[in-house]
């Protein structure tokens, strides 16, 4: 039976919604530095295929070097992106996805709604300001994309029944952490129409155990995120191995973030330890992850 998440659970592990950590969790280390791709030209007239999105010019290499295990095209059509659909990606950090979302988004005549982290302290507030600032460097590419927030009180994450599309990736750990997890499915199911996708990649966790309800080795069990989405109203329409890893023994000393990209060598909060032998996990790749589509009933 599922146990629900007390306020308690929001407490102990805020830091890891709000400060840097949820930074990492998005996409990529908080301390790995990216470099700056160039300056992409405007997107041509007529719109942009999903694939010229997922090559753009405009992706850093650091990004771009995990296609290979993330598998971004692959995943969004299996959601069923669209042409001109109005998306809410939930909690983009730094931008991986948004990096492919927003252009093809913009160019496809779309909207995207940005629901990032609810700012409450410094940390989280600097990463929605380097959020903004990255889509405010060139508007011609990202296009209007409007940043709103999710967290334990925010409000809307866009206008209610607005959006053919709301993304949960790689981020449910961190809400269900927090105690929110529930919220952010209500909060996706309002924003949606009728009729609606919900995508969801999230660290696939062994069947048949006891989840524990703050995931505290970032790991969830597929059929806990179903009987959550359920209790919001969703239908589950599908579900996917596109992002399977059966390398993954999820029995690693940090958790999944022992794997790549974050590659923890330490518990959280404590220094690198340089003896630690980071070969087997590497070996491994990133996380074995469930890719699952819901809809909200017409």
């Amino acid at each position: 039976m599922r146990r629900p998440v007390t306020p308690a659970g929001l407490s102990r592990r805020s830091l890891v919604l709000f400060g840097t950590a949820a930074l990492a969790a998005c996409g990529r280390p908080a301390e790995e530095p990216k470099t700056a791709p160039e300056k992409a030209p405007a997107p041509k007239a007529g719109g942009m295929t999903l694939a010229e999105a997922v090559a753009g010019g405009w992706r850093s290499a650091q990004d771009k070097v995990r296609d290979p295990a993330r598998h971004p095209r692959e995943t969004l059509e299996f959601f069923g992106l669209k042409p001109g659909m109005t998306v809410v990606e939930f909690w983009p950090g730094a931008g991986w996805y948004t990096d492919i979302l927003a252009p093809f988004v913009a160019a496809t005549e779309g909207k995207l709604y940005a629901a990032n982290l609810q700012p409450t302290d410094e940390a989280s507030r600097e990463v929605v300001n380097a959020f903004r600032r990255k889509l405010e460097a060139d508007p011609d590419l990202y296009g209007e994309v409007e940043v709103t927030a999710f967290g334990p009180t925010s409000g809307p994450v866009a206008p209610a029944g607005s959006a053919d599309m709301a993304l949960f990736l790689r981020n449910l750990h961190n809400w269900m952490a927090a105690g929110v997890a529930e919220k952010a499915f209500r909060d996706a199911f309002q924003a949606l129409k009728p009729g609606g996708i919900l995508g969801v990649e999230e660290h696939r966790a062994n069947a048949g155990g006891v989840q524990d309800p703050l995931a505290a080795d970032g790991y969830v069990q597929q059929d806990y995120v179903v009987q959550l989405a359920r209790e919001a109203g969703f239908v589950l329409q599908a579900a996917s191995e596109i992002n399977a890893n059966p390398k993954d023994t999820k029995d690693h000393p940090f958790g999944v973030w022992t794997l790549p990209p974050v590659r923890r060598t330490s518990p959280r909060g404590q220094p690198d330890d340089p003896a630690f032998d980071r070969s087997k996990y590497d070996a491994i790749g990133e996380s074995d992850r469930m890719t699952l589509r819901f809809v909200k009933p017409a």
